[in-house]
């Protein structure tokens, strides 16, 4: 596909009709107001221009302590900390070769063990547990959301899971039995801990936003062929 801005055939290479434009729109608003020679084609000066023209042209304000607060309470969960458990598992690994219904078998023995006698957790996880962690008593630590295969993650987090779980939990590397030791419930980070990341987050925001507005000025007012930038039909600055 040919692109043109104001009768400026634009390369697309792998960047996109759109991009290509953008970046060729920019260029020449640099060119007429005197932060790059006309002639230059150097990339890194083009860049640079662009980059110095949208400091100059496009105003991002900052968000005032009102508008981040109001963004904090409105997005709770964007700003707790993760739930934790401290975990443990025996695991009774299926392979290729294995014969599953027998493993499944030796799987449930043992929990039915453990859940007469919990106490012999770690015992068991060192003679049968095809996971390193079995040489630790099974012992996995302490474990966010995300750190664990799905179908695992499911089976600790499930809400009032604790001690010895009374059923195995099939995962794609096999059967395990599984102990949750401990729960540390995910809470609120205070607004003042992550204040300047809030900033920073809604100033990119906003900078984005405005960035595509102005673009969209420079293109109502340009010959554009092969590329739709949605031209905005109100200036963004004077």
């Amino acid at each position: 596909m040919t692109v043109s801005v104001n009768g400026v055939t634009v390369t697309t290479s792998g960047d996109g009709a759109e991009f290509a434009a953008a970046r060729e729109l920019l260029r020449q608003r640099a060119v007429a107001v005197g932060l790059l020679d006309g002639q230059c084609e150097a990339h890194a000066q083009v860049d640079a221009a662009i980059e110095e023209l949208l400091v100059r042209e496009v105003c991002t304000p900052s968000p005032t302590e009102e508008e981040c607060r109001r963004y904090y309470e409105q997005h709770p969960r964007e700003f707790e900390s993760g739930d934790l458990v401290h975990a443990r598992h025996i695991l009774f690994q299926v392979t290729a070769h294995v014969n599953v219904p027998e493993m499944r078998k030796r799987a449930e023995e043992a929990l039915n063990a453990l859940l007469r006698e919990p106490d012999r957790f770690e015992a068991l996880a060192r003679e049968l547990s095809n996971c390193p962690s079995g040489q630790q008593g099974g012992n996995l630590g302490q474990i966010a959301r995300g750190d664990t295969v799905p179908e695992f993650e499911k089976a600790l987090f499930r809400f009032g899971s604790a001690g010895v779980l009374h059923e195995l939990v099939k995962t794609r590397y096999g059967f395990h039995i599984v102990a949750v030791d401990k729960r540390i419930p995910g809470v609120k980070v205070p607004f003042e801990t992550i204040r300047e990341r809030l900033v920073e987050r809604l100033c990119a925001t906003v900078q984005e936003k405005a960035i595509r507005q102005y673009v969209g000025v420079l293109a109502g007012r340009a010959d554009i062929h092969g590329a739709d930038l949605a031209a905005a039909a109100t200036p963004l600055v004077q």
